[in-house]
């Protein structure tokens, strides 16, 4: 695959929710008076294809909701994050799989499959996560580390709530901005479906390792058409070229949003091959 197709490829991944953010429609200009579907046991029904709008602030930043945009690092946190910085690859750009809370900060739509039981949320990327629904499941002592962590569901009323532990911490950012996450990342999302036409979720973030506090991460899609789905998208095929792309994610601008379109070289080369 030419190398210039890889980076159209990643750049459009990687970049999305900046363009989302700079236009288009805002989840307010979707009104709705359709009542929200439910299932059988009358939950509300979650499914469908979901698309992001534009929003006041970059939805790609984890910080997004906080003053200034400002993360409540801690000296390991900042180390971390000046790590990623300086000395890491995007890791979506080298297939590796974005995980919880970084995908509801993309700028991609994705799919929700529903049943009574369990939930699936399908992603571009061919990434996917299938989350029991059990009040009565509780978490492992030991969860063997995964990008989406160990996930539980469970209902609180109208809300579904998504309980995660055991999260892998050594190559993973939690957002666009190349934010980290230790080991010790807790995630608890608060899932909503107001109306038909979208859904909601409040996400508390919760990492003493790095994080000298926990913070919100909130988020609103609209229904797309019937007939869209997520389609086939092979990141794997790419991954051959990962040495053009550079380091970090670029100079973060005052809007909050990641820095270059294109990936930079990494450090010490002039340019690409």
């Amino acid at each position: 695959m030419k190398v210039g197709f890889l980076l159209l490829l990643c750049v459009c991944a990687t970049t999305f929710s900046s363009a989302l953010y700079a236009q288009g429609l805002t989840a307010d200009d979707f009104k709705s008076d359709r009542p929200t579907p439910r299932m059988a046991d009358g939950h509300p029904d979650f499914s469908g294809y979901w698309k992001g709008t534009r929003d006041t602030r970059p939805v790609g930043n984890i910080g997004k909701d906080l003053s200034g945009f400002k993360l409540p690092l801690t000296p390991a946190g900042e180390a971390a994050l000046q790590h990623n910085l300086t000395a890491t690859i995007d890791p979506e750009s080298l297939c590796i799989i974005g995980g919880i809370p970084r995908h509801n900060a993309s700028g991609l739509p994705f799919e929700v499959l529903q049943g009574n039981k369990k939930i699936a949320f399908l992603y571009f990327y061919t990434y996917y996560r299938l989350i029991p629904i059990d009040p009565n499941r509780k978490h492992s002592k030991d969860p063997d580390p995964s990008f989406f962590g160990e996930e539980l569901g469970r209902w609180e009323g109208d809300t579904l709530v998504i309980d995660s532990i055991g999260f892998k911490d050594e190559r993973v950012w939690i957002d666009e901005n190349a934010n980290p996450h230790s080991d010790a990342l807790h995630v608890v999302e608060r899932w909503t479906r107001p109306d038909a036409d979208h859904i909601h979720v409040e996400t508390l973030i919760d990492d003493p390792k790095f994080y000298s506090k926990p913070f919100n991460y909130s988020r609103t899609w609209v229904l797309g058409k019937p007939d869209e789905e997520v389609g086939e998208y092979s990141c794997s095929e790419n991954n051959v070229d990962k040495d053009h792309l550079g380091f970090g994610p670029g100079p973060i601008r005052p809007d909050g949003t990641r820095g270059f379109v294109e990936p930079a070289p990494a450090p010490g080369r002039s340019g690409r091959d």
